[in-house]
């Protein structure tokens, strides 16, 4: 059975740039779905602006017509901080023996030391490091240390094991965030392009960003 790609975030809201990211590691990698699991509440305290019912209502509208590509809801539904490595857990006691790669920027992947059980990641699923133009993998720290151990993964290698790989691939790079998205909204803006149409259409029938 082939892999499982695992895509978090807060989806506040879900944008072009997290589309096409897990579109191209989802043809490239040939990943059998990619999973888009929205945080519940995130662990840095920073609560998301819209409500959890609306960001879900926006990335389902977003992914309709994405033939793989599917929500998981079960950040949402428990309490307390959405601690990836909880996440995974969870997830390898679904899939015991299938292959689950976590798909992280590279921002976030240079951060993993500071995760919660970090050391515990990579027993659970791959890790794979979407990476922009440009941007240098870690060569040092908890980081680089990772990925000289694991690293230099293919897909092929990824699918074959459940977890303990690394593989960086580079995707398209554009240059969208959902803070940018929600501060234009707030400011009347139009969000036409940055995000699918239909999830424009909420933004602007519920003002969930209107300042």
């Amino acid at each position: 059975m082939g892999l499982i790609g695992i895509f978090g975030g807060t989806f506040d809201p879900v944008h072009i740039g997290h589309l096409r990211t897990a579109y191209e590691l989802q043809r490239h990698l040939r990943l059998e779905e990619v999973r888009f699991v929205p945080c519940g509440q995130p662990p840095n305290g920073k609560r998301p602006v819209a409500p959890a019912t609306l960001r879900l209502e926006m990335l389902r509208a977003a992914l309709a017509d994405q033939p793989g590509f599917v929500i998981d809801e079960r950040e949402l539904e428990r309490s307390g901080p959405s601690y990836t490595v909880d996440t995974l857990a969870a997830l390898r006691a679904d899939f015991p023996s299938r292959p689950l790669g976590l798909i992280v920027g590279m921002d976030a992947f240079v951060d993993i030391g500071s995760w919660h059980r970090a050391e515990e990641i990579l027993a659970l699923a791959h890790v794979i490091v979407a990476r922009r133009p440009g941007a240098r993998p870690p060569d040092a720290g908890p980081a680089g240390r990772l990925l000289a151990a694991h690293g230099g993964a293919d897909g092929a290698a990824l699918a074959a094991s459940p977890a303990g790989r690394i593989l960086v691939h580079a995707v398209t790079q554009l240059e969208i965030s959902s803070s940018a998205i929600r501060a234009g909204a707030g400011a009347g803006d139009s969000v036409r392009f940055l995000v699918p149409g239909a999830v424009a259409r909420i933004i602007a029938t519920t003002g969930c960003y209107a300042s």
